[in-house]
């Protein structure tokens, strides 16, 4: 993919960024080598390498499930500022 001025207007715009004609043209010639040197990265043979997600081995710990009540209801509302029985009452937001 090629990087131009149009391109890098468009993602200024979408970003909400107000560039100047500098910075454009800075731009376009930085993300231009950039995306250049991501294309030679494509050109490297990587079959043999297995894809990992970190680059270090990781485990994630498993729990059982286990069934609980829920808790105690009057102890999570404890803090609420305002209640009602054991509902919160908030600020209507929906007509």
């Amino acid at each position: 993919m090629s990087i131009d001025e149009t391109v890098i207007r468009r993602v200024a715009a979408l970003a909400r960024l107000h560039l100047g004609e500098n910075e454009v043209a800075r731009l376009t010639g930085d993300l231009g080598r950039i995306l250049g040197y991501v294309g030679k990265l494509g050109e490297l043979d990587t079959s043999n390498v297995e894809p990992t997600s970190h680059v270090v081995a990781m485990s994630t710990p498993y729990r059982e499930d286990a069934v609980t009540t829920g808790g105690d209801p009057e102890a999570a509302s404890a803090n609420a500022p305002r209640r009602d029985g054991h509902y919160f009452v908030v600020p209507r937001i929906i007509e």
